[in-house]
C-alpha cells in the first residue's frame, strides 16, 4: 500500500492512466453486459445486420467533427484560455458535417448492400454515431486537455450504463427483438448521454465562443486528424461492411462478436493512450526526438500486456459459445485469429501518437491511407473466398504493415536530423 501511494502521487500520468483504467474496466463490464444481451436477444443474423449498419456509418463518422476534437487536445493542452473557441467550433462542424455525412451513406448504402440492412435501422444508427456521440467525443478530450481524466472516464461510463439500461429494455420490454429495434433504443441512450457530457463541460470549462472561424491552416490540420481517424475506423470496420456484401449476415455476426472482444482486451492499452495523449503533444514541442523518447517510456509496458493479453485471448476463447449463445460457436476461432491484433494495436498505436504529437499528422495520415489501400485489396480478395477468416487475415496484416510502415516514417525522420519539425525555441521541460 505504501509504494502504491508513493507511486500514485509520484506520478500525474499514472494516476491519470489509473483513472482511465479505473473508467475503462467500468465501462468495458457495462459493455461485455449489453453486448451479451443485446447478441442474445437478436440473434446472429440479427445482430449481424446492426454491426453492419454500425461498421458502414463509422467510416464516415469521424470526419463530422472535422478533427476539431484533437485540435481543442492539442490547443487546450498547451494553452487553456483557447477552449471555449475550440469547444464552440467542435459543437458547429459536428452538427452541420454530420447532417451532410449521415445523407451521403444513405445515399449510397443500397448500392452497397441492397436490401440486407433496413435503411431505418442505417438511418437510426447514423445519427447516432455520425452525430450524437461525436459530441461526447469531442467533451472526453476537452477533459483529456486539462488532463481532469477522472471526467474523462465519466463521460465514457454514463454512455455505456445508457447503453446497458437500453439492452435491458430490449430483452426485457420488447416482445421480439430486432436490429431496428434494438437501433431505436440505441439513439435514445446516446442522446441521454450526450446530454449529460456537454452539460458536464459547459458547468466545469466554461461556455462555447460563438466565434466559429478557424483559419485555413487549423481547418487543413483538422482534415488530416480527421484523415487519420478515419482510416484507422476503416482498416478496423470495413472487413465488417465487405462481410455484409460477401459473406453474409451470419459470418458479419460471428466476426462482429470477436473483434468485440478483442476491443475489450486492448482497452487498459487506450486507457493510457487516453492519459498520454495531452502529454504526448507537450513532448511533441520539441519534435520527432522528443516525442519519441516519451513513447519509449510506455511501449514496453504496452507491448508486455499485448502479448499476455494475446495468448489470455486465444487461450480463454472457448468460452464465447457459452456466453453468447450456439449460434456463436464459430466465434471461438475467429477470435484466435484476431487475438494478435492486441499486440499490434499496443504497438502501433504508439508509433502514431508520437508522429501526431511532433506535427508530422499529414505523414501519419499519408502512411494509414496507404494502410487503407492495402486492407481494402486483400479484403476483396480474400472475404469472397474464405469468408470471415479472410476478414482476420486481412486485419492481422494490415495492423503489422501499420505498425512497420509508422516506424519506418519515425526513422527516417529522425535519420533527417527531423528537419521538418516545427520551430521550438526552448524545448519543454515534461515529467513522466
Amino acid at each position: 500500500m505504501i509504494l502504491l501511494k508513493r507511486f500514485l502521487t509520484g506520478s500525474v500520468l499514472a494516476r491519470n492512466t489509473l483513472w482511465m483504467f479505473a473508467g475503462e474496466g467500468i465501462r468495458l463490464f457495462l459493455q461485455a453486459a449489453y453486448f451479451i444481451l443485446i447478441a442474445r436477444s437478436l440473434g446472429v443474423g440479427e445482430y449481424g445486420a446492426f454491426v453492419g449498419a454500425v461498421a458502414l456509418v463509422a467510416l464516415v463518422a469521424p470526419f463530422s467533427s472535422w478533427g476539431v476534437g484533437f485540435l481543442l487536445l492539442r490547443e487546450v493542452a498547451r494553452d487553456r484560455s483557447t477552449f471555449g473557441r475550440y469547444w464552440g467550433a467542435g459543437l458547429a462542424i459536428t452538427a452541420l458535417s454530420g447532417c451532410i455525412l449521415l445523407c451521403l451513406v444513405l445515399l449510397v448504402s443500397h448500392a452497397v448492400w441492397g436490401n440486407s440492412v433496413p435503411l431505418k435501422v442505417l438511418l437510426l444508427v447514423g445519427i447516432s454515431d455520425v452525430i450524437v456521440v461525436r459530441v461526447i467525443d469531442l467533451a472526453v478530450r476537452a477533459f483529456m486537455a486539462v488532463e481532469v481524466l477522472r471526467r474523462s472516464a465519466e463521460m465514457s461510463i454514463v454512455l455505456s450504463a445508457t447503453r446497458v439500461s437500453a439492452a435491458l429494455c430490449l430483452k426485457f420490454a420488447v416482445h421480439t427483438p430486432t436490429a431496428m429495434s434494438w437501433a431505436f433504443l440505441y439513439l435514445l441512450s446516446t442522446l441521454a448521454a450526450t446530454i449529460y457530457s456537454v452539460v458536464a463541460v459547459t458547468r466545469s470549462l466554461g461556455l462555447p465562443s460563438l466565434k466559429l472561424r478557424l483559419s485555413r491552416a487549423e481547418l487543413k490540420e483538422g482534415f488530416y486528424f480527421a484523415v487519420s481517424q478515419a482510416s484507422q475506423t476503416v482498416y478496423n470496420d470495413i472487413d465488417k461492411t465487405m462481410l455484409v456484401r460477401f459473406g453474409g449476415l451470419e459470418a458479419t455476426g460471428i466476426y462482429g462478436a470477436a473483434y468485440r472482444v478483442v476491443d475489450a482486451a486492448f482497452a487498459p492499452v487506450s486507457a493510457l493512450v487516453g492519459a498520454a495523449a495531452a502529454r504526448f503533444f507537450r513532448h511533441g514541442k520539441s519534435g520527432i526526438a522528443g516525442s519519441t523518447r516519451f513513447a519509449r517510456k510506455l511501449l514496453p509496458y504496452t507491448a508486455g500486456y499485448g502479448l499476455l493479453a494475446a495468448a489470455f485471448l486465444f487461450v480463454a476463447s472457448p468460452i464465447l459459445p457459452a456466453l453468447l449463445g450456439k449460434g456463436f460457436a464459430t466465434a471461438t476461432l475467429a477470435l484466435q485469429w484476431l487475438s494478435p491484433l492486441v499486440l499490434l494495436k499496443s504497438i502501433h498505436y504508439f508509433f502514431a501518437d508520437s508522429l501526431s504529437a511532433a506535427g508530422h499528422q499529414g505523414l501519419r495520415a499519408s502512411v494509414q491511407l496507404g494502410i487503407v489501400g492495402l486492407n481494402v485489396l486483400l479484403n476483396l480478395w480474400l472475404i469472397p473466398a474464405y469468408s470471415w477468416r479472410g476478414a482476420a487475415w486481412a486485419s492481422l496484416a494490415s495492423d503489422g504493415a501499420l505498425a512497420v510502415g509508422l516506424f519506418a516514417a519515425i526513422l527516417t525522420l529522425r535519420r533527417r536530423g527531423a528537419i521538418s519539425d516545427p520551430p521550438c525555441s526552448v524545448a519543454p521541460k515534461v515529467v513522466l
